[in-house]
């Protein structure tokens, strides 16, 4: 099938999702839910087939070892997907939400509703549990959604979506092509120009392939091109805490876009070769003088550089930092502020790890990625990042050139 008649079928697909009320979207949900359990070991095989592949993609040097660890499925990941999915069922429709209601003037009412954004176009790199997620969350948020995972993932992804298509063929009203999946290089070239149909790109993967995309479309990407993440040991900090958050925020997934890239240390914090002993205890390997200070290592490597300020810290964060998750370890409260307020990124954090960026555990059920924009969705974008809302007037026969002529008077009355 042409990537265009696909394209428009996810459009028309769009239009009649977006009239379903919450109960069937849930059901709709946990019928995948369900589906999982039942199709695991089906699941399981395909991504052992992909795995096999993979191994020779990282020996021939076409995809990393840390995208390797990405790729594999198993009971844990699939307990996770399972209850992510359930947890989406769980949260607040976010779409129909009245976020304002103003009289403009007597019997002239303006609301300001949350409605679905139309069609997402996902392109992934490894990660099969991505299509559950942000399926789901195409699915609760009432949007359509094209789906690009990488080769491979292959296997895994059709199993994935197969298993997803069925469930949704067995929810009575639930409309056909909310979700598709494509697989060519091809199919991206002509996703990337099909501004008529798709309304969103997200990229998720590594800086050249958001890098290519951002430039290669005139469809509006939300994402992040990288995750270069700081953490600041202020002179005041508590060095238990310091080693603490830093060796989690390096060691608990270090391939993780939310890992630490950069550690900053104040030059008067008197526990420095303390903190750094620890680090390498770890198995931390430490970098004093990297070739760049925009290296995202995604291995248990860490640049470390001394400062002598939080201005300092400050201003090398946002020359150097990717506007994504940077944190500063201390106990004094007013540089804490002064960090949190001047750091120009997504999230800005105290005395915890950088780990922390993520959608579940922000409570968001699922994330689709983790936006660096300045746009209408920040950090990780769940639920109420794949909506926009739309203004609806409400009146009996009110005209303009009225209010023009001063005949009528807007009072601007807010109702909620």
């Amino acid at each position: 099938m042409p990537f265009s008649d696909l394209a428009k079928k996810a459009k028309l697909a769009s239009l009649k999702i977006a009239e379903l009320d919450t109960e069937v979207k849930n059901r709709a949900l946990n019928k995948i839910a369900d589906a999982f359990e039942v199709n695991k070991h089906e699941i399981f095989e395909a991504n052992k087939q992909d795995l096999a592949e993979a191994e020779m993609l990282v020996e021939n040097g076409e995809i990393t070892k840390s995208t390797f660890n990405r790729l594999k499925l198993d009971e844990n990941k699939m307990r996770d997907m399972i209850q992510g999915v359930r947890d989406i069922a769980n949260l607040e429709d976010p779409v129909g939400k009245v976020l304002f209601k103003r009289e403009l003037d007597e019997g002239l009412v303006l609301t300001k509703v949350s409605c679905p954004i139309g069609v997402l176009g996902i392109i992934f790199e490894a990660r099969p549990d991505v299509i559950s997620q942000i399926a789901s969350l195409a699915i609760k948020s009432s949007n359509a959604v094209i789906l690009k995972g990488g080769k491979e993932s292959k296997n895994t992804n059709k199993k994935i979506l197969e298993v997803i298509n069925g469930a949704l063929a067995q929810v009575e009203g639930f409309p056909n092509d909310v979700v598709q999946q494509v697989f060519s290089r091809d199919d991206v070239a002509q996703m990337l120009t099909c501004d008529e149909y798709i309304n969103l790109i997200i990229p998720r993967g590594g800086n050249n392939l958001v890098k290519f995309i951002k430039e290669n479309t005139k469809i509006p990407v939300l994402g992040h091109a990288n995750g270069i993440c700081h953490i600041f040991v202020d002179e005041s900090a508590d060095i238990d805490i310091a080693s603490r958050v830093v060796t989690d925020a390096k060691t608990q997934y270090p391939s993780a876009c939310n890992a630490v890239e950069t550690l900053l240390i104040h030059k008067n914090f008197k526990k420095s070769d303390e903190l750094l002993t620890s680090l390498q205890l770890s198995e931390i390997k430490l970098v004093s003088n990297p070739e760049s200070w925009d290296i995202e290592y995604s291995d248990k490597i860490l640049s470390y550089k001394f400062v002598d300020s939080v201005e300092e810290a400050i201003n090398h964060i946002n020359t150097y930092g990717s506007g994504h998750t940077d944190s500063i370890i201390t106990t004094d409260g007013s540089n804490a502020e002064k960090f949190m307020n001047n750091v120009d990124s997504a999230g800005v954090y105290f005395n915890v790890s950088t780990r922390f960026a993520d959608g579940f555990r922000y409570g968001f059920g699922a994330e689709v990625g983790i936006s660096t924009n300045k746009t209408h969705a920040r950090g990780p974008v769940g639920l109420e990042g794949l909506t926009i809302y739309k203004y609806k007037l409400v009146g009996n026969g009110q005209i303009v050139d009225d209010y023009a002529k001063g005949v009528k008077q807007f009072h601007h009355k807010d109702l909620i």
